[in-house]
């Protein structure tokens, strides 16, 4: 992660970036609209089940497993194949989020392994730890150049020390900074980008942004496509102002997709067709 000049926030200072701060207002309203819907009233936990449903569907997308939603909703077996085991890793990692919105803040190292481990779902002497020298990455949709293990641990730590220490940034900042760092990093031996989302997802809800889970941006990261997604992470990877508000407007228009996607479920759920 690369910011503009030494600050005590760095995280914040990124707000300041030509375009972020457009892109938060933008974000922040499109929540409030989808917020202030009359469906939100009575039956919002419909609405945060589609949604969490809708987001892994689209996570699992972005990491090779593009399924149509209903054969997300119909199976029930995860393992047959490496496009299923992708799709229940996805679905894992969506509901388990949600419990560890309280750990985030005080062990967000702690809620990356935990994340690793329900991804992996397997126990080999890899899972739920960063990565160690020698060992490889099977993360074949991103091929930008691999940290070492020891870049990887040092920056690890010091994206942990942010998070404990607090901002004053904006969630869409935040979560932005969290997904691509790991992206970037990708500090495990597989499922890197399936835990960035469910990090991303876990700021975007835990900062109080998005309370009921409502604005899945995984669904927006799939709709925008995986070729946008990876140019954009360039432009984070590149550390330049320029590329990382770029990096933060795609992030934010993922949101703004998200919550275009559970304003339909609402209308849905108002007619009586969901």
């Amino acid at each position: 992660m690369s910011t503009t000049g030494a600050t005590a926030d760095p995280l914040a200072a990124l707000g300041a970036l030509p375009g972020v701060a457009e892109s938060v207002e933008s974000v922040r309203k499109a929540v409030d609209r989808v917020y202030g819907h009359r469906v939100m009233r009575r039956r919002s936990n419909a609405v945060t089940s589609e949604a969490a449903l809708r987001g892994a569907r689209g996570s699992a997308a972005l990491s090779g497993a593009d399924w149509a939603l209903e054969e997300v909703r119909r199976r029930s077996d995860f393992g047959a194949d490496d496009e299923a085991r992708v799709v229940g890793a996805a679905l894992r990692l969506t509901a388990e989020a949600g419990q560890l919105l309280s750990i985030w803040r005080q062990s967000p190292l702690r809620v990356l392994a935990r994340l690793h481990l329900v991804a992996a779902a397997t126990d080999g002497d890899e899972v739920g730890r960063p990565r160690q020298a020698g060992e490889r990455v099977d993360e074949p949709l991103v091929e930008l150049p691999l940290p070492d293990a020891g870049e990887v641990a040092g920056r690890l730590d010091g994206l942990s020390q942010l998070i404990i220490a607090g901002t004053e940034a904006p969630a869409l900042v935040t979560s932005a900074v969290v997904h691509g760092e790991l992206l970037a990093l990708r500090p495990f031996t597989t499922g890197n980008g399936l835990v960035a989302r469910a990090a991303e997802r876990i700021v975007l809800v835990g900062s109080g942004l998005d309370p009921k889970a409502i604005c899945p941006a995984e669904v927006g990261h799939a709709e925008l496509g995986r070729a946008a997604y990876l140019a954009a992470l360039d432009g984070y990877v590149s550390g330049t102002p320029e590329g990382m508000a770029a990096w933060i407007a795609h992030c934010g228009r993922a949101v703004e997709l998200g919550v275009r996607e559970s304003t339909a479920v609402c209308e849905a759920l108002q007619r009586g067709a969901a």
